[in-house]
């Protein structure tokens, strides 16, 4: 069975995600189709970027992903489908793929671009404003279907990669900023887990600052601290998050992507 992920900013009120998945079953009624998301925010193609980047390493290979978080539909950017190692990955050409492609390339993965190009594959009417349904759903179900890659579209070199941001380690102290902001308000930064064992510094000894707050040490689980304390720990993906306890680390903080978080060894 063909996998297929759907990832998008349409909220669920309207049916634009359900209209999707019946274009692809109509096509490849055998696929298994999965809900990655649909409540990134409107047109925050940042937010798409890392959402995708950390979610689909759990995801077999040969998995489709279509991402449709498109403020360009209807514009001269390029639909396409991608292949980044064994993974492929069907939406708009905007910089939201930045993150895998960065990846892809570090690791020496294959990764191959196609410019969506072949009506054929497409519903026979496209709308300016719906590439989702009409141009996305059809060709991932298509190639879900067995139709290859290089059938879909003309091949390009130049994909758009967005300038991310990485944090700034030096001896003692790194400094980064909150690139996400979760369901529960707390806050991703772009401060692995990597970077703080460099710091060569016991969790306790560390002193992190965002917004005006400090905080003192990391925890390794919520349940440590008291119900509305502020805390510093890993994310599941090995990341550095700010937090709240059975509260939100935004709304405390008035936090914002791209605010200030600084790491640093006690007494540095």
């Amino acid at each position: 069975m063909s996998l297929i992920t759907i990832m998008t900013d349409f909220g669920l009120k309207d049916g634009n995600v359900g209209v999707m998945k019946g274009v692809i079953y109509n096509i490849a009624p055998n696929a298994g189709v999965v809900d990655l998301s649909h409540l990134i925010a409107p047109q925050n193609i940042l937010e798409a970027n890392y959402v995708l980047t950390r979610s689909v390493p759990y995801f077999p290979d040969g998995t489709t992903h279509i991402f449709v978080v498109d403020p360009g539909v209807g514009t001269l950017r390029r639909p396409m489908i991608a292949q980044l190692g064994q993974q492929f990955f069907v939406g708009p050409d905007n910089g939201a793929l930045s993150g895998l492609i960065l990846k892809a390339r570090e690791s020496g993965m294959v990764t191959r671009f196609y410019a969506l190009d072949q009506p054929e594959y497409w519903l026979p009417k496209v709308s300016h404003v719906f590439h989702g349904r009409d141009i996305f759903a059809p060709v991932a179900a298509h190639f879900a279907a067995g139709v290859p890659i290089n059938q879909l579209g003309s091949e390009f070199f130049d994909p758009v990669v967005l300038p991310l941001k990485p944090a700034l380690t030096r001896p003692g102290k790194i400094e980064g900023e909150i690139v996400y902001i979760d369901h529960f308000g707390s806050l991703a930064s772009n401060i692995n887990e990597q970077m703080v064992t460099e710091l060569k510094a016991e969790p306790a000894e560390i002193t992190i600052e965002v917004n005006g707050e400090r905080i003192e040490g990391m925890i390794n689980t919520f349940g440590e601290r008291e119900p509305g304390s502020l805390v510093c720990l890993y994310s599941s993906t090995g990341v550095v998050i700010v937090s709240v306890v059975n509260g939100s680390a935004s709304q405390r903080l008035n936090a914002k992507i791209g605010d200030r978080i600084v790491m640093s060894r006690k007494n540095d």
